[in-house]
């Protein structure tokens, strides 16, 4: 009996340990990370033809005549997102209302790493691409990882203080925002006014019935798949169709009464573990050419690589320089300008936003998959500089 009981304790405790793995956002970096490493291996391996040929084999979805053809690859970057750019959007109106963001004190620090994160970057991406057809590619540096980098920083620092992770996660949700902006007014194609209009349309009557406490949940369902095929067609990527369509969400005066937190609660498990391994697999294939890793040295390659691995933490620090200096902010208590070096460093962890700006900003798939490298190598070199910079700090701490 005492036998069956400690099995069943210790089965019990796994079960808890699982879910508290689960519970925490950062660790689904640790997934993401597995299905990156297997899209590389598959894309390098005998099979590496028929990975590529399945991504971009059409395929129906819908019944009979309501339905669309796209590449299963197109499927995954322009549907699958849009759920992952939905909750993107309803992270950032409830950090703005709820969250970290809800007063400029605590907004002025994040979004000032923010900014410089973003423009540094770009301008070093731009600086190696100048006068190139590739020069395009200016946004690709310029986003934060969330997941991979709040990973890092749970496994390098541990007894980081709260307020460095609420500033690197803010800075992330800044650097978001940031990269929906980039991707609507640089990367949507050709806009058709009627479609779009017809978009909007259906989100303004979303955002007035959630305003009278008249739209249930279906009809956000159905009004957001609506949404999605109107800026599908209308040349604007789907994906801001998400954002806008989580910003329309209603917020009740306390959090946990909110249709924004409820959805909110029943997306994010749908969208880290499901949605962003699904992108990795279907966008992290990197197929290595003959010449090796010769191809990072291109414009292309160094631009992505040298824009988040250098240009990032420099930008951040700027940006976080320039608010102290100014007396407008300070730092927080318990932390220093190591600390900040570090978590600049752990932001030019790229990956999932800079991927899919890649997969829009390049047509050519040589240009692509150079991009991609570079992506890759960057956010490796970020994760392991920073991890290295934060042990060094907890080591001499100690000492």
């Amino acid at each position: 009996m005492k036998a069956k009981y400690g099995l069943w304790q210790w089965l019990q405790q796994r079960g808890n340990a699982w879910q508290d793995f689960f519970r925490q956002e950062a660790s689904s970096g640790i997934v993401l990370l597995v299905c990156a490493l297997l899209a590389m291996a598959a894309a390098n391996s005998p099979w590496g033809d028929g990975y590529a040929h399945w991504l971009h084999e059409m395929l129906f979805l819908g019944a009979g005549s309501w339905g669309m053809t796209m590449s299963r690859l197109h499927w995954v970057n322009d549907g699958l997102m849009t759920i992952f750019f939905l909750v993107v959007g309803l992270e950032i109106k409830r950090e703005f209302l709820f969250g970290e963001l809800r007063s400029p004190s605590a907004m002025l620090l994040p979004i000032a790493g923010a900014i410089g994160g973003m423009i540094v970057p770009a301008g070093i991406y731009a600086l190696l691409n100048w006068g190139e057809a590739t020069a395009n590619g200016w946004g690709v540096p310029m986003a934060t990882d969330i997941a991979f980098s709040l990973g890092v920083l749970t496994f390098a620092a541990k007894d980081a203080p709260r307020s460095l992770v609420v500033f690197l996660t803010a800075l992330a949700i800044v650097d978001d925002l940031g990269g929906i902006v980039v991707i609507a007014l640089f990367y949507s194609g050709r806009v058709e006014a009627a479609m779009l209009g017809a978009g909007l349309t259906v989100l303004l009557l979303l955002w007035f019935l959630g305003r009278q406490g008249r739209a249930p949940l279906w009809l956000y369902a159905f009004g957001g798949l609506a949404v999605w095929y109107a800026f599908l067609q209308s040349g604007i990527h789907p994906t801001i169709a998400g954002v806008l369509l989580g910003f329309s969400v209603p917020a009740a005066p306390t959090e946990e009464k909110s249709l924004l937190a409820m959805l909110e609660h029943r997306l994010t498990p749908w969208s880290a573990w499901l949605i962003m391994p699904v992108f990795a697999l279907a966008n992290a294939g990197i197929a290595l050419p003959e010449s090796g890793l010769a191809a990072l040295v291109s414009p292309v390659g160094m631009g992505a690589f040298l824009g988040l691995l250098a240009g990032k933490p420099l930008g951040i620090l700027l940006g976080v320089y320039a608010v102290v200096c100014s007396g407008a902010g300070r730092l927080p208590a318990g932390t220093g300008w190591c600390d900040f070096a570090g978590a600049g460093i752990l932001g030019g962890i790229g990956f999932t936003m800079a991927l899919f700006i890649a997969s829009l900003a390049f047509p050519n798939a040589g240009d692509l998959m150079t991009a991609k490298m570079g992506i890759v190598a960057a956010s490796v070199c970020s994760g392991l500089l920073g991890t290295g910079l934060f042990r060094l700090g907890a080591r001499k701490s100690h000492s």
